[in-house]
């Protein structure tokens, strides 16, 4: 038997100040991906700068990324998880899915979905709660930007 492997990414990013929340399944972690990523969200928040918060990832630093007009991008230090937000959110959702298989991918991006619609819609105030450390939410209200 030969195994064969596929992969889809969850690019996603969380407004703690709000709970709002974009996300966007891709097929890779490269820099052409993430640029739709960015394209896709400023599309989205059109009215809004917003400021999205970076790890050191590859595709994070590639010289070949072109900003939307309305994007900024913040990098963390390295090893810091822990100040972006929406890892947060990632935690909560690993722990349904931690040991699971699925057959295919649409499979897995399914149950993604699920674990992250009561943050859509039952919850509205869910991912607010969740990712909106009292000392993140006052240093984006004193900026007056909206965060990513």
């Amino acid at each position: 038997m030969r195994r064969a492997y596929e992969w889809s990414y969850l690019y996603a990013a969380v407004d703690p100040s709000s709970g709002q929340s974009f996300s966007l399944y891709l097929p890779g972690m490269d820099s052409l991906c993430f640029q739709t990523f960015l394209e896709r969200l400023g599309e989205a928040y059109a009215d809004h700068h917003l400021v999205v918060v970076l790890d050191g990832a590859p595709s994070h630093t590639s010289s070949q990324i072109m900003l939307p007009e309305n994007v900024s991008l913040l990098g963390l230090p390295s090893y810091s998880p822990e100040l972006n937000p929406v890892e947060r959110w990632f935690q909560e959702f690993r722990r349904t899915l931690s040991n699971s298989l699925f057959e295919t991918v649409e499979l897995l991006q399914e149950a993604i979905t699920k674990a992250l619609e009561p943050y859509w819609k039952k919850e509205p105030g869910g991912l607010q709660r969740l990712t909106g450390f009292s000392w993140w939410v006052d240093a984006v209200e004193s900026l007056g930007h909206q965060y990513f």
